[in-house]
C-alpha cells in the first residue's frame, strides 16, 4: 500500500504533507518552499505554469493568471458573489457553462474550476513523489468546512483529474485540530478553531479526549477571506489615485494584478508594522506622461477599510458555540488557522469574543496540511488510538409542497449518518414522485441550495396520499450525499443517485483524466527542454569566457571553428529539440576538450 499524503488545497497557498510514524511533515516543493501558490498561468503557446512560476509572471500575463480559483469551485455563474468578484478584483475572464457553472476562460479554451485545480493538485502530487521517491496515488484533501455538496464533488472531480484517488474530504478546522491535539492528553479539553483563510471562514467546536476527536458544531461564512481584505486595499489604492488623477485603474488588467501584489504585501506588512508604504512606479501614464502611485497606508487606516470583515466573524462564532450549548467559559483553547488570522485587529477580535488569548503555537500555513496528513496516518494504521467524528455543515432537506424546505438531516449531526422518512403522493393516480434535493437552513426551498433532482417511477396509480415510499438519505464522512427509495406497496427498492445540480458529468471527469495525463506528459518534456537549455546556456557561458581569454593561443581553424560551434549554439536555446539541445552541447563538450589543451599549454609556458 503507497503513502497517502494530506493535501491543503487553499485559496492563496496550497501544502502537502506526509505522515512518519505518528507525526507528520511538511514537504518541500521543487523551489524548496514549504507552501505554493494557488497560482496557475497558461501561456499563449499551451504550457501550464504552475505554483511561484505562475505567479511571478503574473503581472505581465494578468488575463491568463488565475488565482483564488478554489472560490469558484462548485458556483454559478450567475451567483451574487461570483459577479461580485469580477467586478471588484478578477483580472483573468469568467464565463458561463451550458448548465449555469462558472467557468475561466483562458486565450480560446475554457476550463472548469476544478481542471484548474487539478493543475494546482498534480504540482503537489509531483511535488511529494520527487521528494518520497515514490509514486503517489492517494490524498486527503481539505475543504472549508462550510462547503456544501457540489464544491466537495468539485474538489474530489479535481482530486480524480490530477489523478489521485481522494480518500476522504476532511474540514480544514478539524484538520487543524488534529494537528493541535494529536500530542495532548489528559483531561477533556474543549478548543474552538477560528479559521479565516484566502477565501473562506470558518468556526468550528470541538471536543477532544483520550485520542477522541468530536466535532460539536460548526459555522461560517464561504464568501469571506483574506481576498476580501486585500480588495479593500485595492479599492483604497484605486479611489485616491483616481482623485489625484483622474485615472480609473480599474479598467487597467495589467494595473489591477499589481494593485493586487501590492496589497498583499502591504497587508502582511502591518500585521507587523504600524505604516505600509505602497510604491508602483509606471502604473499608468496620460498626456502628461507616465504616472507613479505611492501612498502610506497606516495600520489604523487599514482596520477601518476592514473593520466590518472583521466583524462578519463574530455572529458565526456566538452561533457555533450555542449550536454547540457552550459558553465561552467552556472553551478551553482557541486555536488560529489561515493566513489572515495573523492580522492584528482580528486576533483582538477573537480574544474580544472569546475572552481569551487565541493560541498561536502552530504555523497557520501549515496545520491544516499536517492534520491532513495526520487523518491519512489513521487510515493507513500508523496512527492509532485516535478517532474522528465530524459533522455535516448544512441541513439536507427536500422540497414540499407549498415550495417550502422540509429538513431531513440536521445541520451539525454527527456524520455518516442515515435518516429515512416516509413519503407519498399529493395528488391522485400519480405514478411518478420527484424529490427536489436541497441543502441549507431556509424555509422557502427556493432560498436554499438546489444539489440535485432523484426521480421515483413506477408508482401504482391511486388515491392520493396512499402510496408509501421510504426515502433514505445518508451523508457519507466526506459530507457528500447519495438517497435511495423504496416503495413499500411493491416492495420493489431502488437505489437513487442524484442528478447533479452543477459540476462536470462524469463523462467529462474521465475525459479530462486522459487530457490531464497527456498534459502531463507534455509538461515533463517541456521541463526537460528547459533544464536542457539551462546547461546549454551555461556551457556557452563559461566557454565563451575561456574562450576570450585564450583566444589568441588558437590557430586561425581553431579559432573559426570555435566561433561557429558558439554561434550554432547559440541560435540552438530557441530550439524545442531534445536532439539539437544535445547535440549543440556535445560539440560545445568538444570546444571545452580544446580549450583546455590550449589552457594547460598556457600553464606550462607560463612555469
Amino acid at each position: 500500500m503507497g503513502k497517502i499524503v494530506g493535501i491543503d488545497l487553499g485559496t492563496t497557498n496550497s501544502c502537502v504533507a506526509i505522515a512518519e510514524g505518528t507525526t507528520a511533515r511538511v514537504l518541500s516543493t521543487r523551489s524548496g518552499s514549504r507552501t505554493t501558490p494557488s497560482v496557475v498561468a497558461i501561456t499563449e503557446d499551451g504550457e501550464r505554469l504552475v505554483g511561484h512560476i505562475g505567479k511571478r509572471q503574473a503581472i505581465t500575463n494578468p488575463q491568463h493568471t488565475i488565482f483564488a480559483v478554489k472560490r469558484l469551485m462548485g458556483r454559478k455563474y450567475n451567483s451574487p458573489e461570483v459577479q461580485h468578484w469580477i467586478e471588484s478584483y478578477l483580472p483573468y475572464g469568467l464565463t458561463e457553462a451550458s448548465n449555469g457553472d462558472v467557468m475561466v476562460r483562458v486565450w480560446d479554451s475554457v476550463y472548469s474550476p476544478p481542471e484548474i485545480s487539478s493543475m494546482l493538485l498534480r504540482e503537489l502530487k509531483e511535488c511529494a513523489e520527487e521528494a518520497l521517491g515514490e509514486e503517489v496515488t492517494e490524498a486527503i484533501i481539505t475543504v472549508p468546512a462550510y462547503f456544501d455538496d457540489s464544491e466537495r464533488q468539485a474538489t474530489k472531480d479535481a482530486g480524480r483529474i490530477a489523478g489521485l484517488e481522494v480518500r476522504r474530504i476532511l474540514n480544514e478546522p478539524t484538520a487543524a485540530a488534529l494537528a493541535y491535539g494529536l500530542e495532548k492528553s489528559g483531561e477533556t479539553r474543549n478548543i474552538a478553531v477560528f479559521d479565516l483563510g484566502g477565501g473562506t471562514f470558518d468556526i468550528s467546536i470541538l471536543e477532544i479526549s483520550d485520542g477522541l476527536f468530536s466535532v460539536r458544531s460548526t459555522n461560517g461564512d464561504a464568501t469571506l477571506g483574506g481576498e476580501d481584505f486585500d480588495t479593500r486595499i485595492m479599492d483604497w489604492l484605486i479611489a485616491k489615485f483616481l482623485e489625484e488623477t483622474q485615472i480609473d485603474l480599474a479598467t487597467d488588467r495589467m494595473a489591477l494584478q499589481r494593485l493586487k501584489e501590492a496589497a498583499e504585501r502591504a497587508k502582511a506588512e502591518l500585521s507587523s508594522e504600524t505604516e505600509a508604504t505602497i510604491s508602483l512606479p509606471f502604473i499608468s501614464a496620460d498626456e502628461n506622461g507616465p504616472r507613479h502611485l505611492s501612498y502610506e497606508l497606516t495600520r489604523t487606516e487599514f482596520e477601518g477599510l476592514v473593520a466590518d470583515l472583521v466583524e462578519r466573524t463574530v455572529g458565526p462564532c456566538e452561533d457555533a458555540l450555542r449550536e454547540a450549548e457552550l459558553k465561552t467559559s467552556d472553551i478551553d483553547e482557541v486555536l488560529l488557522v489561515g493566513g489572515q488570522t495573523r492580522t492584528p485587529m482580528v486576533i483582538a477580535s477573537v480574544e474580544r469574543v472569546f475572552g481569551k488569548k487565541p493560541s498561536q503555537e502552530l504555523n497557520p500555513d501549515e496545520v491544516v496540511a499536517v492534520g491532513a496528513a495526520i487523518q491519512a496516518g489513521i487510515l493507513q494504521g500508523t496512527i492509532t488510538d485516535v478517532v474522528l467524528l465530524d459533522v455535516t455543515p448544512l441541513s439536507l432537506g427536500i422540497e414540499t409542497q407549498g415550495g417550502l424546505c422540509t429538513r431531513i438531516i440536521e445541520r451539525n449531526s454527527t456524520i455518516p449518518t442515515k435518516t429515512t422518512q416516509i413519503f407519498t403522493t399529493v395528488v391522485d393516480n400519480q405514478d411518478t414522485v420527484k424529490i427536489r434535493v436541497l441543502q441549507g437552513e431556509r424555509n422557502l426551498a427556493s432560498e436554499n441550495r438546489f444539489l440535485g433532482e432523484v426521480e421515483l417511477v413506477g408508482i401504482p396509480p391511486t388515491a392520493k396520499g396512499v402510496p408509501q415510499i421510504e426515502v433514505t438519505f445518508s451523508i457519507d464522512s466526506n459530507s457528500i450525499h447519495t438517497v435511495s427509495a423504496h416503495d413499500v406497496a411493491t416492495g420493489r427498492s431502488q437505489s437513487l443517485q442524484i442528478n447533479p445540480a452543477s459540476g462536470l458529468e462524469a463523462g467529462e471527469v474521465e475525459r479530462l483524466i486522459r487530457e490531464a495525463s497527456q498534459f502531463a506528459e507534455e509538461d515533463d518534456r517541456r521541463r526537460q527542454i528547459r533544464q536542457l537549455r539551462n546547461r546549454l546556456e551555461g556551457l556557452i557561458q563559461n566557454s565563451q569566457k575561456v574562450f576570450d581569454q585564450f583566444a589568441a593561443m588558437l590557430n586561425s581553424a581553431e579559432h573559426s571553428k570555435i566561433q561557429g560551434v558558439l554561434r550554432r549554439a547559440r541560435n540552438t536555446l530557441r530550439s524545442d529539440s531534445r536532439v539539437d539541445l544535445e547535440e549543440a552541447m556535445f560539440d560545445l563538450n568538444s570546444v571545452a576538450a580544446t580549450l583546455s589543451t590550449v589552457m594547460l599549454d598556457s600553464k606550462e609556458e607560463d612555469a
